[in-house]
């Protein structure tokens, strides 16, 4: 029986072959719509997040600043300023902790031959380059070893590469910071920027050679990277702060904390929510072509109803008459959702991407948003298109399979 029916749904969509083919291509336009949609909203936050990569993950960034709250006999106003006995305090008190560097920052003359420019200075420790996560196009960051033997090497951005030594080689050449030598051993890839600290035009020195540029008793900042909970990590980072610099830890301008995976959350929630609107709005349109489904089914049922009536009479069942005409729905559903896939395929592939970090900086075409169909983009889009063609499809089946089997004889 079930047979049967499935073959009479086939030959009534080869009979009436321009309406089912009209129909198909009204859900296939709905179902592309939904997966270029879905495939935008990844790429959007893609793009977004290759902004945030030079921050790493599990970072804490902490930073000077001045109280807000008078704490024991200190007034509100004063200065903290974050110096290198607070690394050992931060190691000793802090738990979770992987690695931890200080960052002594200075602009100075950087000058190579007769170019020069400023640029900002970091002395740094070697694990740095791993917490941020740096590329190395060229050679390799400072070593372990450089961090206390004073060793004048540098590692460049891409940018002050280009400014510097243009097309020429830089690895093994020195360049002059402030006048004083330092070998290039490093070039850091291209990196697409989200702030004020901009890697590309920015030079790394090991912490214990900074000293030859300025005073490293004060640090600008110190980083963290950490395991576990990053809650708990920037309240102890607050408490332990707060004790050796005699300010309230729970003054928030004291010293500003920089928590890299908080900032994240805040933009994958920014980020799902439009992803959720993109897909609201494909389902919105493939609904446009789900009551075009609807309204040839209910046409169909219409202009069938003395078969319906013969074949009650013959002893189908409602669910029989049920399943004929939903399994019509369906097949024009799948059919138009192959055809959708195979459009939005085409579609992502000729427009290949669209702009997004590269209208503001050269050399981001990484964070443009690239329309990607992943599988969870066609898994959604198939939940999406299912619903559609059940919803479509139903209520005209349920309408055919409650006819009256008399009044069905009698239609003319």
């Amino acid at each position: 029986m079930i047979v049967d029916l499935a073959s009479q749904a086939y030959n009534a969509l080869r009979h009436n072959r321009r309406r089912s083919l009209l129909t198909m291509l009204g859900m296939a336009w709905g179902i592309a719509t939904v997966v270029l949609l879905l495939a935008y909203g990844s790429g959007f936050e893609r793009g977004l997040w290759s902004a945030f990569r030079s921050f790493g993950t599990n970072l804490v960034f902490i930073f000077p600043g001045r109280t807000e709250l008078q704490a024991g006999g200190t007034k509100a106003g004063t200065q903290v300023r974050l110096n290198v006995n607070d690394i050992d305090y931060i190691r000793a008190e802090v738990p979770l902790l992987k690695r931890v560097s200080p960052e002594a920052t200075k602009n100075c003359v950087v000058a190579y031959g007769t170019r020069s420019g400023n640029y900002g200075v970091s002395g740094v420790y070697a694990g740095y380059g791993r917490m941020r996560k740096f590329d190395i196009g060229e050679g390799s960051f400072f070593s372990e070893g450089d961090d206390f033997t004073h060793t004048r090497v540098a590692v460049i951005g891409s940018d002050t590469k280009l400014k510097l030594f243009s097309g020429q080689e830089a690895i093994g050449q020195s360049i002059r910071l402030d006048g004083i030598s330092y070998q290039v051993v490093g070039v850091l890839k291209h990196q697409i920027q989200n702030g004020d600290d901009n890697i590309n035009q920015h030079v790394y020195v090991p912490f214990s050679a900074m000293s030859d540029l300025m005073n490293t008793f004060y640090l600008n900042a110190i980083v963290m990277e950490y395991e576990g909970d990053h809650a708990k990590v920037v309240q102890a980072v607050r408490q332990s702060m707060g004790f050796h610099h005699n300010f309230n830890p729970k003054d928030q301008r004291a010293i500003f904390v920089f928590d890299v995976f908080a900032d994240l959350m805040d933009l994958q929630v920014i980020s799902t929510g439009i992803k959720i609107l993109l897909g609201f709005i494909g389902l919105l349109t493939l609904g446009i072509g789900g009551v075009g489904l609807m309204n040839i089914m209910l046409v169909s049922v219409t202009q069938r109803t003395r078969e319906i009536g013969v074949e009650k009479a013959l002893g189908a069942h409602r669910w029989h008459i049920l399943f004929q005409f939903l399994a019509e729905a369906l097949v024009i559903t799948a059919i138009g959702g192959l055809m959708g896939v195979v459009l939005a395929y085409f579609v992502s592939w000729s427009v290949g991407s669209l702009t997004l970090w590269s209208a503001f900086e050269d050399n981001a075409s990484e964070g443009d948003i690239h329309l990607y169909i992943d599988a969870a983009t066609l898994l959604w889009s198939t939940a999406i298109l299912s619903f559609v063609g059940i919803v479509s499809g139903m209520l005209p089946a349920i309408k055919a399979a409650r006819l009256n089997p008399i009044e069905a004889l009698r239609y003319e």
